[in-house]
């Protein structure tokens, strides 16, 4: 098999309007070749997302030149493959029609061998509108579907996600979005390489499939994570002894073995095809318990607490995403401590550079198939369809050792047993026959192995109580959509967290990337255009005001927002860490942003870090220090007589240990006042079993002037003091002192000094991009080290919720 790149440039021009002319790269689209050439303004600014969609009306045609290598040449067969065309394509090679696409989550593949000549060749691909088209059949029968998106968009097997969200917006995009090439065959091709495990004692067996195309002979060899090499035979079972086990974060390390099948005819090799794989049970482990019945990942026999966030697609202009950016965005999953990500439904297949890279770093992958929050026309045709789409997809990823689940679609479930999405009698016959039929169906036959989940949320199928709190996995909203409270979180024990969130302004750059002076209002039109979830800045502004006073600007706003997004969530993971065992994931509302935007994302579109994303790595750490505190917030909502005058103020301490040793240390606390003056104070030997949560301490300090004192604790864990703070009552009540923050740097070093209890210390720089080792933390009185990781800043200043005003 020879390989031709058609990958570079190309040139794209309107169906009816061929002097139009644009010179580009491809991987590329519509939108790409216009940006680059400076033809068009840039979508994420203001509102010029409206113009961008009125292009999306014509049909575009996408052309390349391309001579013919000599060796593809002689081939007796030559094909033109496609991994990702955007959506609605018909194929020219040579002025000849030799295919069509209706499907950008599929690898499309034609025999060209007719079309070709010798020499020079053209190859055109249209774009048809896929606009006009979601329009067209909407008109003809109308599915209904998420409401944010347009109308029409379950027609196409399209990212949905690009017709408009509430995180995204209306931008579909069209054109080459991955590579294309040619591929020359003489002789015999490698179809598919199937590899299965089994695990005994010390040992795995692996066996390795290899499907052809013609009758060669079939060399395979496995290499360890060392190099070392051993050949085996087709579909024979070779034992490994003293296999190295391939473990998620935080709990192990991540070898991989590497795969490899060879074709040869006459010594000579025709063909290859390579895969590594990590040696590991995965399943979902469900099994009937005092609660309910358990919903949770279990990785070589050890049942482990999923913690992570979910992730969309990193852009709205699909070829800007590259495996080195979706690299360096899961390493900072990684820095954050997660184990696990889950891939949402509404956007796409990631390239195999994320499962790769997910290999490598340890974390477990909820996939979902490319379904969510709509119903779909349902024949023959569609099935066909999506058939070949699930499997291509499937064969490419199921080797991965990352891989975890797979799920059948985004919420479909819930909203069908709810009537939502204008769902009747058909809508739910085809959920049936897509989700617990067909799919399971072809997993079945092709990855039997991998667990397999209807829907998320979901208890297990058949519209039966999607969002049972005590089975299944759930999503959780009403603090935020129900407008509830954040201790809210605390009345709830779910089995498995796998969507909940809350939203704040990105970093004050991110909002002037794509506003003018004149829009940095919360409530101003363009403002709103980048906020997709209704009246959301409202809501946000009404959180706020439970939390902190006013504030006095909009850098500090979008401060004050980023706080109340991270503590949010935090009370969310804390609470179901220190009930570990019941609960066994928390994956939080979202990981990313698609576009510059108001979310729930945790690192905004830029890669900047929320004060989200350092709550995380904190409260996603594999040893968790947490106190459930009681005061003000039970009083202001339950009856005042309860406690006859007396606001409570107690706290309970909690330790989760989510690694595979147990630890023996001591916790502190101190009762202290805005100077940091310690009032009282007290030390508690702990010892906490592997993979488990115990509770410890609980204090009653009833009675202490809540505006005055805050409660102070502290683990050592190997050689590092864990320490955090809660307050009895809101910020806005707490009487803070100006804690007077200073700040020295050496080198990557930086020193900050508090005179007083600073909380929700922020260090940050107006003009530079950088990352340190903690941020947005609580401090003493005293002086603080932190290490910048990543970056160069000129200048750092810092800010506490004492500057909320």
């Amino acid at each position: 098999m020879i390989t031709q790149s058609l990958d570079g440039i190309w040139t794209m021009h309107p169906l009816d309007k061929p002097e139009e002319v644009t010179t580009g790269t491809i991987p590329g689209s519509v939108y790409s070749f216009l940006l680059d050439a400076k033809k068009m303004a840039d979508p994420f600014f203001r509102d010029n997302e409206s113009e961008a969609l009125h292009l999306m009306q014509e049909d575009y045609v996408f052309d390349c030149s391309f001579h013919l290598e000599e060796a593809i040449s002689q081939c007796k067969r030559k094909f033109l493959v496609c991994y990702g065309l955007d959506t609605l394509c018909d194929i020219y090679i040579n002025g000849k029609q030799a295919g069509k696409a209706d499907n950008m989550h599929r690898t499309w593949k034609f025999e060209i061998s007719r079309y070709v000549l010798p020499e020079e060749n053209t190859i055109s691909i249209v774009c048809h509108s896929p606009v006009k088209y979601i329009q067209q059949q909407d008109r003809k029968k109308h599915f209904g579907g998420s409401l944010e998106a347009m109308r029409g968009f379950p027609y196409l097997r399209k990212a949905h996600c690009m017709f408009g969200w509430d995180w995204g917006p209306r931008l579909p995009d069209a054109g080459i979005w991955r590579s294309i090439c040619l591929i020359g065959e003489n002789s015999s091709s490698i179809k598919d390489m199937t590899i299965k495990q089994r695990h005994r004692a010390g040992q795995v067996f692996v066996s390795v499939a290899v499907e052809q195309t013609g009758n060669s002979s079939i060399q395979i060899s496995l290499a360890d994570p060392e190099g070392k090499t051993f050949s085996l035979k087709n579909k024979e079972w070779f034992c490994i002894q003293n296999p190295q086990l391939w473990w998620p974060n935080g709990l192990g390390s991540h070898p991989l073995y590497t795969v490899t099948a060879e074709l040869k005819e006459d010594g000579n090799a025709v063909a290859s095809a390579s895969k590594r794989i990590g040696l590991r049970t995965l399943y979902l482990k469900r099994k009937k318990d005092r609660w309910g019945e358990s919903f949770c990942f279990c990785v070589n026999g050890v049942d482990f607490f999923a913690m992570g966030a979910d992730y969309i697609p990193e852009d709205s202009i699909f070829s800007r995403m590259t495996d080195e950016r979706t690299r360096c965005l899961l390493t900072q999953c990684i820095q954050a401590n997660f184990n696990s990500i889950r891939v949402w439904g509404g956007g796409i297949y990631p390239s195999d550079g994320f499962y790769d890279a997910c290999d490598e770093l340890g974390l477990v992958v909820w996939q979902d198939f490319m379904f969510a929050c709509a119903n779909y026309p349902f024949d023959t045709e569609f099935e066909n369809n999506i058939t070949h789409e699930i499997e291509d997809n499937v064969k490419r990823i199921r080797h991965h050792a990352s891989l975890g689940l797979w799920c059948g679609n985004n919420e479909m479930e819930m909203f069908e047993a709810q009537g939502g999405f204008e769902s009747n009698d058909e809508t739910r016959a085809t959920y049936i026959k897509m989700y617990e039929y067909l799919i399971p169906h072809i997993l079945q036959e092709l990855d039997p192995v991998t667990s397999y989940w209807p829907a998320s949320p979901s208890s297990g199928g058949s519209f039966d109580k999607p969002n049972d709190p005590d089975r299944g996995d759930v999503h959780y909203w009403e603090v935020w959509h129900g407008n509830v409270p954040f201790t809210e979180f605390r009345k709830y024990w779910f089995r498995f967290v796998s969507e909940f969130g809350f939203q704040s302004f990105p970093d004050e750059r991110t909002v002037e990337s794509f506003t003018l002076p004149e829009d940095r209002n919360i409530f101003s039109r363009i403002m709103e255009m980048h906020q997709r979830n209704g009246s959301a800045n409202s809501k946000i502004l009404a959180y706020m005001s439970k939390e902190f006073l006013y504030p006095h600007s909009l850098p500090i706003f979008i401060y004050a927002s980023q706080i109340l997004q991270a503590e949010a969530i935090r009370y969310g993971v804390e609470h179901w860490r220190r009930n570990r065992g019941r609960c066994m994931g928390a994956i939080y509302w979202q990981l990313n942003d698609i576009w510059p935007v108001i979310s729930w994302a945790s690192i905004d579109y830029y890669g900047r870090w929320k004060a989200l994303h350092y709550f995380a790595r904190r409260f996603f750490a594999p040893v968790l220090l947490s106190c459930e505190e009681k005061g003000e917030r039970e009083v202001l909502s339950s009856p005042v007589d309860e406690h006859e005058g007396n606001i409570p103020a107690t706290v309970h301490l909690s330790v989760a240990n989510e690694t595979r040793h147990d630890i023996e240390t001591s916790i502190r606390w101190y009762l202290r006042d805005a100077q940091s003056t310690i009032s009282k104070e007290g030390t508690e030997n702990v010892s906490v079993p592997a993979m488990s949560a115990k509770w410890f301490s609980k204090i009653d300090f009833t009675g202490i002037d809540i505006y005055q004192y805050h409660f102070h604790y502290e683990l050592l864990q190997e050689g590092k003091t864990i320490s955090a703070s809660t307050l009895f009552t809101e910020p806005k009540y707490y009487q803070f002192q100006d804690p007077h923050l200073k700040i020295e740097r050496h080198g990557n070093d930086i020193f900050i000094s508090a005179e007083a209890y600073a909380k929700y210390v922020m260090v940050y720089s107006t003009d530079s991009d950088f990352l340190l080792d903690d941020n947005f933390f609580d401090m003493e009185c005293g002086t603080r080290q932190l290490k910048i990781i990543k970056g160069n800043p000129s200048t750092i200043q810092a800010r506490s919720a004492y500057d909320i005003h």
